[in-house]
């Protein structure tokens, strides 16, 4: 009695472990995806619980509790993103966290002491945070290839990154130092923040010559600063009026990268930019 053997083929082997092979990586990407969604998570509600705890039993010690807010921030970005930057680490991802953070907190110790508003500002913080860290992500991948998520990445980062510029520069103007205080401490995060919002447009470092064209913008903005300093208006209007100005440089600038700087473009810019002058103008106290 005779039994028929069919041998297998080579070619068909090698597809199955093809397929094996290809089956083992999709998995592990799913599962570093999960991982990296759940330390972002993770990281949200423990610097959201320090943020709203920290009016409560560090009063007195605000800068101090803002800075290591700041910091630990960065720390979770890396934790969860360290993976990744062994291909392609950039300093730049951990700026608008570290600014993030410090502003949030910083700003946080002006408002009224009303567990309302506690409330709704912490849970805008723990928004703008995960959101955040879903950037920097798409950074991190958008340094090696150029994928889909991109654009949606830099909007946020640019919303976020005004935000932090207004909460910062409002603070600042808050403490009514003398000038020649207010404008390093206004140097200082204004031209981190002006260089992580171009950097985002030139992950590929194809613009040479981007850490000038964010001093250039820095330098404008600081001599607006110190115009404003003079003006006898209130600080929430002052930094309002210096966000609307970064807004409409680095949109400028965005706009260029993109070589989509048509007119059209060009005169939506020009009137924001002139809305935060009539907005200057109108809320000044002339009379004071």
């Amino acid at each position: 009695m005779k039994f028929l053997t069919r041998k297998k083929s080579p070619d068909s082997e090698a597809n199955k472990s093809q397929r094996i092979t290809q089956s083992k990586k999709g998995k592990s990407v799913i599962l570093s995806v999960i991982d990296k969604r759940k330390a972002f998570v993770i990281g949200m509600i423990v610097l959201s619980l320090g943020l709203f705890f920290a009016e409560f039993q560090f009063e007195k010690a605000g800068v101090v509790v803002a800075i290591i807010l700041g910091l630990l921030t960065d720390l979770i970005l890396y934790w969860a993103i360290r993976e990744d930057l062994k291909e392609n680490f950039s300093i730049e991802l951990f700026i608008l966290p570290f600014f993030y953070s410090l502003a949030f907190t910083l700003f946080y110790f002006l408002l009224p002491t009303r567990i309302i508003i506690r409330l709704v500002l912490t849970s805008l913080y723990a928004f703008g945070l995960y959101s955040l860290f879903l950037s920097e992500n798409i950074f991190t991948v958008g340094a090696i290839r150029t994928i889909a998520l991109l654009s949606g990445a830099r909007i946020v980062s640019f919303v976020l990154t005004l935000i932090s510029y207004f909460f910062l520069t409002n603070i600042l103007f808050s403490l009514h130092l003398w000038i020649f205080f207010t404008i390093p401490l206004l140097a200082i995060y204004t031209y981190p923040l002006v260089y992580q919002a171009l950097w985002t447009y030139d992950l590929q470092k194809l613009i040479p010559s981007i850490k000038v064209w964010a001093a250039v913008i820095s330098l404008c903005i600081l001599e607006l600063g110190i115009a404003v300093w003079f003006w006898p208006s209130s600080p929430t209007v002052i930094a309002l009026s210096l966000a609307g100005f970064l807004y409409t440089l680095v949109g400028l600038s965005h706009v260029w990268f993109e070589k989509k700087l048509f007119r059209s473009v060009l005169w939506e810019y020009v009137w924001v930019g002139v809305i935060v002058v009539f907005v200057l103008l109108l809320f000044t106290s002339w009379g004071k």
